[in-house]
């Protein structure tokens, strides 16, 4: 399997960087060169799992991603493509801007019972619509599960378990088992039949770890552990976290049987308990990565508009011979994909070869200097308005500290900054910035420049129309309207745009 960036699979999904690896594969993040998004590729090697099954599991696996295609839940990774290449099969699936469960855990010690009810509740919502088609994720664990800026979660992997799950019992010629041991259900640890029920039991575990900090099983070899999930009893969650509701460590227990037919019936069934313990309806704190926030406020707006969002992971910078990253062939490359119209590709470039280029040749050099800039306009050009911003504003005021406010290029900073606030539905803020701009664009000594003066003041007057204010948004375009006139000559392009505008104002005011 190639470890190199630069490949593209199905001549169309161009790998970036390795975000996930195990036995049978590699997860990247990729871009989509023909619609300029990134996505997720899965990459697996049927031959290392299943030797002379190779070509059976090939047949299963095009099977799956169809009818995993096909279930429609807001809370699955949707599936974009899928076929194979080479020995390789290859799945491209939506890029989830969050961290996974087992991290978000991790980060969040002790993990709070009321964000643990609402990631199982979020749960038992995905598995009863997957389990009605009839699909079972069979593989079901932390790693295997988003939590995304807003708080909601995402269930990854479904169905590609099932494609190489055929004999759970069998161990591969590494050693180890297919699938997670931890959250193996007894029935599936037997290869016995699975259903419904297996995958509550794998959310049995979850829970219990979410709760506890630990899996209730676990071991040295993957084998010690399965004999742990055959005959030992789960232990009980309260004695590590008593501030856990009885009902809900009743409830983890009851998930946890040995039996399936001592489990609840269904994930329904799973939520109607889980209901009372979630929290009500109030005002959430406005930090990312909440999984109580869907029940704080129900399909509310999210991310909150003046929140600047999280960063992505960066794509992985182009390498020279000596493997160091190399500046000058990012550039080339951000070069190459703009003519090409990749946006998307040449700002997570540029994000990722910034602070490189800052290590190698210093903060304020002319190189990162312009490379920022390039970032900047290339992040407006994607429509990324509120990451363009903070940029620019830094651009600017390191501009005016070397040369003057008056300086064209810091002025420019400025004019851009506006324009995001605008886009960012942000027009009192905007217009502050325009004003602030306007004397300079119109001061003949300076920056002078009549046709971005006369741009500054339609905006100003559009906003002010925004605003409310239409007598001031009138008194301002009607002078502007004079001016064009006098300057270009009442057949200019802004002349007859400003007139339209006044003559709809003229009819509501």
């Amino acid at each position: 399997m190639t470890g190199a960036t630069g490949r593209v699979v199905a001549g169309r999904y161009a790998l970036s960087t390795v975000i996930g690896q195990g036995g049978m594969g590699q997860v990247w993040t990729a871009y989509d060169q023909r619609l300029d998004r990134r996505v997720a590729v899965k990459l697996l090697r049927p031959d290392k799992v299943a030797g002379q099954e190779a070509d059976e599991l090939r047949r299963r696996f095009a099977r799956e991603c169809r009818v995993t295609a096909q279930v429609d839940h807001p809370g699955l990774v949707t599936v974009h493509d899928a076929g194979s290449e080479g020995e390789e099969l290859f799945l491209v699936m939506q890029y989830v801007d969050g961290a996974d469960l087992s991290d978000h855990l991790a980060e969040h010690q002790p993990y709070p019972w009321q964000w643990a009810v609402a990631v199982a509740a979020q749960l038992c919502a995905v598995l009863s619509a997957v389990h009605a088609v009839p699909i079972i994720h069979r593989d079901l664990k932390p790693r295997n599960v988003m939590v995304k800026q807003d708080g909601t979660l995402t269930v990854l992997d479904l169905g590609v378990a099932s494609v190489m799950d055929n004999d759970t019992t069998r161990l591969t010629h590494t050693g180890s088992p297919i699938g997670s041991p931890a959250y193996m259900a007894p029935e599936q640890a037997m290869g016995g039949a699975v259903g419904p029920y297996t995958d509550l039991y794998a959310l049995g575990v979850l829970l219990h770890e979410l709760l506890s900090g630990d899996v209730p099983f676990a071991g040295s070899t993957a084998l010690g552990v399965l004999h742990r999930h055959l005959y030992e009893p789960p232990p009980a969650v309260r004695r590590v976290r008593p501030e856990v509701p009885e009902a809900l460590e009743t409830l983890v227990l009851r998930l946890l049987a040995k039996d399936p037919q001592h489990r609840p019936a269904s994930a329904q069934e799973v939520y109607e308990h889980l209901a009372p313990l979630l929290p009500p309806r109030s005002t959430p704190t406005g930090a990312p990565l909440d999984p109580t926030r869907p029940f704080l406020r129900p399909h509310a707006p999210w991310p909150d508009r003046a929140r600047v969002p999280a960063p992505r992971p960066a794509a992985a910078p182009p390498a020279a011979g000596d493997g160091k990253p190399d500046v000058a062939r990012a550039v080339d490359d951000v070069k190459r994909l703009l003519g090409e119209g990749l946006i998307t590709q040449a700002v997570d470039i540029l994000g990722a070869i910034l602070p490189v280029a800052a290590e190698q040749h210093g903060e304020r050099s002319p190189v990162v200097r312009t490379l920022r800039k390039q970032y900047a306009a290339t992040l407006m050009d994607d429509g990324q308005y509120r990451r363009a911003l903070p940029e620019l504003r830094r651009l600017a005021d390191e501009r005016a500290a070397e040369a003057g406010h008056a300086d064209p290029q810091a002025l420019r900073h400025r004019y851009d900054a506006a324009q995001c606030l605008e886009q960012l539905g942000e027009p009192a803020a905007a217009l502050a910035e325009y004003r602030t701009l306007l004397p300079y664009y119109e001061n003949r000594y300076v920056a002078g420049d009549p046709d971005l003066a006369h741009d500054v003041r339609r905006r100003i007057g559009h906003l002010l129309l925004a605003l409310g204010d239409r007598a001031a948004a009138h008194e301002t375009l009607a002078r502007l309207l004079h001016d064009v006139e006098l300057l270009h000559g009442p057949g200019h392009p802004l002349a007859s745009e400003v007139r339209r505008t006044l003559q709809w104002l003229g009819q509501v005011r």
